[in-house]
């Protein structure tokens, strides 16, 4: 006798934008977890239909989607079974094996710097808290999703398909790095050729894959301190010797660099977290001083497109006259951070050895992303985007001000450009524990302490986010925190 999936083991769960792909995914699911076998009959179309509360009409279809992809097979006049093509079985449990795992002394194989000391961490339901102040996350309001979808179609069509299905091994989308080379990088005051430009999978790639290449235990790197949490993690991951460089309002100060430096690693057009911008008169005492010096830097220009306030500053690079800058950016951050596609930016001979690096650890970013990317900059929706991202960020900025004007909050930090974040700081309290009682006013706030490698013993200072908070609800938001610093100081 044939064994049957009951009609229980089958349910929706809110995993999918349509009924339809919901149900498939209940069937689906179902087959796997209950690891049926080929001939197991599914219940019928009427009474499923019926179990779940839907048409019968999309009880078929679905079943007749699942008969395509292998997963099912319409039995003659024994209605719908598992097929022996299912294309992901799960197999039984070997038994004994999880216990079998346990007996490897995990610990001892872990590197030193394999746990990182700091790490920004955003809770995953951010979305659900109604006063969500935090940074690099986007509000999918302002973003043109019927633009996005089309550039995918144009990127999955035939003309498009044969390129991208191949594998490119180090090289890079051609429409992308073009757009990057005759548009991106003008706008920040140099110019590159293709040869030039790498691809990656956001900054952070770009970052990494920079470190390796370039940090030595016996070559001492410089940061900024407070600063990106990840220019120090990834230093150490390096075995990298460190120093950290207190910044002041004109961001990091060249005549302070140790004679040793061999890296510095910046981000000059607006710091991390405080927003400040480097003058020219420091910018080109960096490059002096890292000609002087015989050392490397590292430009993160993360942010340079929200610049609703003012032109933004030329990028470090746009100065340097010797090649010793390589320079980081992301789409990432204007776009979406899902999107994870950045470019590094430097002399062709470290370009042709991070390429080589990148694909050692990952061939290429994916090529249909990439693609996609090109054509929704070529265009001209990213542009478009960056209208709209700038208006809404320029009157959130002024909204955002204004309640902190009222407060007993004060503003330690802002990109005068502009920028998605201002620095705060609430007198005689402890931002860690303040953020953790905002949480009951469903109020999210990212407290300073991540920022710095010494942490002041009760840091007052905390990042606020306004990209992804509406206007209106900006007021009440720094109501709730004024009110509960107060409470706490």
């Amino acid at each position: 006798m044939q064994s049957r999936i009951p009609i229980e083991a089958i349910f929706l769960r809110d995993d999918a934008p349509t009924l339809q792909g919901r149900l498939a995914a209940a069937v689906v699911r179902a087959i796997l977890e209950s690891r049926a076998r080929p001939g197991a009959r599914l219940p019928s179309s009427r009474r499923l239909a019926q179990g779940l509360g839907v048409s019968r009409m999309t009880v078929t279809l679905v079943y007749q989607d699942l008969i395509s992809q292998g997963y099912l097979e319409a039995l003659p006049r024994s209605g719908i079974a598992v097929a022996a093509t299912v294309p992901h079985r799960r197999m039984e449990p070997v038994a004994g094996a999880r216990a079998r795992a346990g007996l490897v002394r995990w610990d001892d194989w872990w590197a030193e710097h394999d746990q990182p000391r700091r790490v920004i961490r955003k809770p995953s339901n951010w979305r659900a808290f109604r006063y969500p102040f935090i940074f690099g996350q986007v509000d999918p309001a302002l973003f043109d999703h019927h633009a996005w979808r089309d550039c995918a179609r144009r990127a999955l069509g035939t003309r498009d398909f044969s390129d991208l299905a191949a594998d490119r091994y180090g090289a890079d989308d051609p429409l992308l790095v073009d757009y990057i080379c005759s548009n991106t990088l003008p706008r920040r005051g140099f110019q590159a050729e293709p040869d030039e430009v790498l691809v990656t999978l956001g900054a952070q790639n770009a970052l990494y894959l920079a470190v390796e290449l370039l940090a030595r235990i016996d070559r001492l790197a410089v940061t900024e301190e407070p600063g990106y949490p990840d220019f120090a993690e990834t230093l150490r991951r390096a075995s990298s010797p460190i120093h950290f460089l207190p910044v002041d309002a004109m961001g990091l100060d060249p005549a302070r660099l140790p004679e040793a430096t061999r890296l510095v690693i910046a981000t000059p057009s607006h710091h991390i977290p405080t927003g400040a911008t480097m003058p020219l008169a420091r910018r080109q005492e960096l490059l002096r001083r890292a000609e002087e010096l015989d050392a490397l830097i590292i430009e993160d220009d993360y942010d340079f497109e929200m610049s609703y306030l003012a032109p933004p500053a030329p990028a470090l690079k746009s100065l340097d006259g010797s090649g010793r800058v390589i320079y980081i950016g992301s789409f990432s951050k204007s776009l979406f951070p899902g999107l994870r596609i950045g470019y590094m930016v430097a002399p062709a001979p470290f370009i042709a050895r991070a390429r080589a690096l990148r694909a050692m650890i990952l061939r290429h970013p994916p090529s249909h992303l990439q693609r996609i990317t090109a054509y929704f900059l070529a265009l001209g929706h990213y542009d478009a985007h960056i209208v709209r991202l700038r208006q809404t960020l320029k009157a959130r900025r002024r909204v955002l001000e204004e309640a902190l004007a009222a407060s007993s909050l004060r503003i330690e930090g802002a990109a005068v450009q502009g920028g998605s974040s201002v620095w705060v700081s609430a007198a005689g309290t402890d931002s860690e524990a303040l953020a953790a009682r905002l949480h009951a006013d469903s109020v999210l706030i990212e407290p300073g302490s991540v920022f710095f490698e010494t942490p002041p013993a009760r840091c007052p200072v905390f990042r606020l986010g306004y990209a992804t908070i509406s206007a209106e609800r900006i007021p009440e938001g720094i109501a709730l925190i004024d009110r509960a610093a107060r409470e706490r100081a």
